[in-house]
């Protein structure tokens, strides 16, 4: 089975955390013949939970303490054991160029988890992430589709699909 995208109906916030759940073992080197790292970019409006998702996904991995919302601060990192996590958000951008000028281009490592919240505020100059996330508003939950970008986005959802199909 080789999938390219999954779209998953997510009905309230413990489904959002449930799926964030599930994916992190695949980023964080828990599964046998899955590299390590991975980078991820999530799309959907505002309130859609992107930040919880986000959350969801570094609990998972083994964060500990605060886990902050980069609104502000645009980056937060984390580390769990020889693991870096690094949490962007973009949504203050108003020029694509920015995120370039911020100095962020150093820690899009291949080994590290990297998760934008509105990459398409630096527009066509990152780049290409393993996996979209798109979540969109249906009725009272979400609707999330991952889409992948990479060889490495498609094991995810070829490894995640069967236990999210159920």
């Amino acid at each position: 089975m080789n999938l390219q995208a999954l779209t998953l109906s997510l009905p309230d916030e413990d489904a959002t955390t449930a799926l964030a759940e599930r994916l992190a073992p695949l980023l964080s080197g828990q599964v046998p013949g899955v590299p390590t790292g991975g980078r991820i970019h999530l799309h959907g409006d505002l309130g859609a939970g992107k930040t919880h998702f986000v959350r969801a996904l570094l609990r998972a991995c083994g964060v500990t303490g605060r886990i902050k919302s980069p609104s502000y601060a645009l980056l937060e990192s984390y580390k769990v054991s020889s693991l870096y996590f690094y949490h962007l958000d973009f949504y203050r951008f108003s020029d694509p160029r920015e995120w370039v000028d911020a100095g962020f281009r150093d820690i899009l490592q291949d080994n590290a988890v990297v998760l934008i919240e509105w990459p398409e505020k630096a527009g066509d100059l990152l780049p290409e992430p393993d996996l979209d996330l798109h979540l969109d508003y249906c009725g009272d939950g979400r609707l999330a589709t991952l889409d992948a970008r990479s060889a490495k986005g498609t094991l995810w959802i070829t490894t995640l699909a069967p236990s999210l199909q159920k």
